[in-house]
Order: structure tokens, then sequence, then C-alpha cells
């Protein structure tokens, strides 16, 4: 008896801790979507920004799309048709946090300012000063 009460608390505190990271996951890139955004497909769908261009709600690059296949699927199979969708565009977001956002390679849970800043500042941006006044911007939506 006293197993199956220690497996059953395991698993719920589990699911609790899953639940509350996705809640705090879906939270960060409404966020990141408002800060890049206001949560809108901006009319042009792109803007020149440091030197490439960057599109849709979430200022997508094609670089960033790229990598975002890796772990997000095929993502309409064209980066400025997903850039227009904001759902394909936060599939992508997802995709880019699944490949640079882990514990593997932060060394501990990724959090939202972690997933700002990678999204701000590429793979590395959690560790880049440049990202953290874009981080305020994040924070001060949450």
């Amino acid at each position: 008896m006293m197993k199956t009460t220690v497996w059953f608390v395991a698993v719920l505190f589990a699911c609790v801790l899953h639940e509350s990271s996705s809640t705090a996951y879906e939270d960060c890139v409404d966020c990141i979507c408002q800060v890049e955004s206001n949560c809108r497909v901006p009319r042009p769908l792109c803007h020149r920004d440091g030197g490439s261009d960057s599109c849709g709600p979430y200022q997508i690059k094609y670089a960033y799309w790229l990598d975002a296949r890796l772990r997000g699927g095929n993502l309409r199979g064209d980066w400025r048709t997903c850039a227009r969708s904001p759902r394909c565009s936060r599939r992508a977001v997802r995709g880019y946090m699944d490949r640079y956002a882990t514990r593997r390679r932060l060394g501990r849970q990724p959090t939202c300012e972690d997933w700002a800043r990678i999204h701000n500042g590429g793979p590395n941006g959690y560790r880049r000063a440049s990202t953290l006044a874009y981080w305020r911007r994040v924070q001060n939506c949450l």
C-alpha cells in the first residue's frame, strides 16, 4: 500500500509540474507574440531587421524557421507562408525552443527568460546582455 501511495504522489507531482510548465510556456509565448507584433499578422508581413527580413506575428527570420523545422515538422513548407499563419508561426517558435531551449543544453530547466532571450538573440541569446532589454519587455507583459 505504501509503494502505491508514493507512486501515486510522484505521478501527481509530475503531472502538476508538467501542467504548470506547459502553462508557463504558453503564457510566455503569448507575451513574446505581444512584444513582437501585438500578436497580429503585420502588414507588410516582413520588415528589415539586422540585415534580414523578420516576418509574421513572431517576427521569424528564415534561419530561425529552418532551425525550427528540425523539431517542428514541415511548417507549411515555406517560411513566408508559415509566418503568415499565427498557428504555424507558433509551431515554429515551439520547434525552435525544442531545439535550443532544452534542459540538456542549458544545464537546467528552461524558463520564460530563456525562451524570450533565445527567441530574440538566437541559440545563445540566453547568455547575451543584448537580450536583457527584450526580456524586460516580455516580463512586463507577464
